[in-house]
């Protein structure tokens, strides 16, 4: 897919060149600008349950789908939170999993899901007992708080990644969650309570801040009722 990304860093914004005929798939509202030749439509993927599973999954109920029905024409799209945006290619082969509010847009033909985690993942990753899965074959753009860094892990090693900081990562990759350090009261101390343990290989998409992290600190400058 033919995009340039603009302002890198914080505010980060994706443009999209689009042949007459090719769409693209973005969340609600995503839409910064668009040429006459664009159309744009508010879809429910996936039915019902589909909405569902994305609002479980802390994204939006509908997808919007940008189409050059009269033309080529360019798109404008930026993600709500301030941070940057990420393209990641998609082979057909690799599924990957995407954070909370981390779907920005992608090609029409990948579909998006959502899974369920087990227990333990669901309840100390971070990333809550759904998530969106991405499968098919194209251009995926994620988006973050805070810059994103591409973590690769080579085949027989491990990378440990604070559960706050995750982006993306292939749904084949390996990981545990456990605590930062050897007992609670350490893990608490040291800020790092809990955090997930990736196996190589495979690349793991990173952010360089912690959103979580960002609301307790403002939340001491705002003042109490």
């Amino acid at each position: 897919m033919n995009h340039e990304l603009l302002y890198r860093g914080s505010n980060t914004m994706l443009k999209v060149w689009l042949e007459q005929g090719q769409a693209i798939k973005a969340e609600s509202g995503a839409m910064v600008a668009m040429s006459p030749t664009i159309d744009v439509d508010g879809k429910l993927e996936g039915g019902i349950f589909g909405g569902i599973g994305r609002m479980l999954a802390g994204e939006k109920f509908f997808f919007q789908t940008l189409k050059a029905s009269r033309g080529k024409g360019e798109v404008l799209l930026s993600p709500t939170s301030i941070g940057d945006i990420i393209p990641i290619q998609m082979d057909g082969m690799t599924e990957y999993v995407v954070q909370k509010d981390g779907f920005l847009a992608g090609s029409e033909s990948l579909d998006i899901s959502t899974k369920m985690q087990d227990l333990a993942k669901g309840f100390f990753s971070g990333e809550g007992f759904f998530v969106l899965k991405v499968r098919g074959k194209g251009t995926l753009f994620v988006s973050s708080y805070g810059a994103i860094h591409p973590l690769d892990v080579p085949e027989g090693e491990e990378m440990i990644v604070d559960n706050q900081h995750l982006v993306a990562w292939p749904e084949n990759m390996d990981f545990t969650i456990e605590k930062a350090s050897k007992g609670w009261i350490s893990s608490i101390t040291s800020g790092e309570t809990l955090v997930c343990r990736f196996r190589g290989p495979g690349r793991v998409y990173i952010q360089t801040r912690n959103p979580a992290g960002f609301g307790h600190w403002i939340r001491k400058f705002v003042p109490a009722k």
